[in-house]
């Protein structure tokens, strides 16, 4: 069992199946946690179910906003943020041709500026006390591309790329950041595809199978833990063997 206890942690995109798993995983390591998203009925629920999770309702395309946001993370936090996780984000699909500019911009918006922007805030706490981890969640798409999704690839590529830049800037104060690529996971999504469908997408996977929500949460627990001290500006494929970098 990794134990991370006496660490305090903020997770973004805490209500949705990766996230509601990743708290699980985090608590039970001993975590203090704060949960936030934009559904305040999902947020109480996790708080119904785990007594000392902290949660803070916010949208983080609210710009304007995210430093003050920050802010209020810190003092909830006892002013000292150890790990920060990256997790919220968004699709608009369609084709190129069709994708009008307003969902070009909404997804390339939250998913890659927003996490920029509560980074850098974040990381401003973490200079402080000289140490912190960043973890991003960002997707297999990012590498190889997919159908439909040219502005959500594009945000997740470069999160992949800012999470080197960062990590190149940073290091040097004991800060790391990396990123985790999901592959195909088990979800409410993936449970609307049609077994021809799924047949198809699980003969281009190498174990055969789509990860669980719990597969990308114990990646999680171990890039917030000590044991992941000396990695930084790299990115954990968690894909079942679908792609190789």
């Amino acid at each position: 069992m990794i134990d991370l206890k006496n660490l305090n942690i903020i997770l973004t995109g805490a209500t949705g199946i990766i996230g509601n798993s990743i708290v699980d995983k985090l608590i039970s390591a001993g975590a203090k946690i704060l949960a936030t998203g934009t559904n305040e009925q999902k947020l109480k629920t996790l708080k119904d179910k785990y007594h000392d999770l902290n949660i803070l309702k916010f949208d983080i395309n609210d710009h304007p906003k995210i430093e003050q946001f920050v802010e209020e993370c810190n003092k909830i936090l006892s002013n000292k943020i150890d790990v920060l996780i990256n997790n919220a984000g968004v699709t608009q699909d369609n084709l190129s041709i069709r994708m009008r500019e307003e969902e070009w911009k909404k997804v390339i918006d939250l998913n890659l500026t927003s996490t920029f922007l509560i980074t850098k805030n974040v990381i401003k706490k973490m200079l402080k006390s000289k140490s912190g981890k960043v973890i991003n969640i960002t997707s297999v798409v990012g590498h190889t591309g997919n159908i439909g999704q040219a502005n959500y690839a594009a945000s997740k590529a470069g999160i992949i790329a800012m999470s080197k830049s960062l990590a190149l800037e940073y290091g040097k104060k004991n800060i790391t950041i990396n990123s985790i690529s999901p592959g195909f996971i088990i979800s409410d999504m993936t449970a609307k595809i049609s077994q021809e469908h799924t047949d198809m997408m699980k003969s281009r996977i190498s174990l055969n199978k789509f990860g669980t929500p719990e597969d990308v949460a114990n990646s999680v627990v171990f890039l917030s833990s000590n044991l992941s001290d000396y990695i930084t500006g790299e990115t954990l494929h968690v894909n079942g063997g679908m792609y190789f970098s």
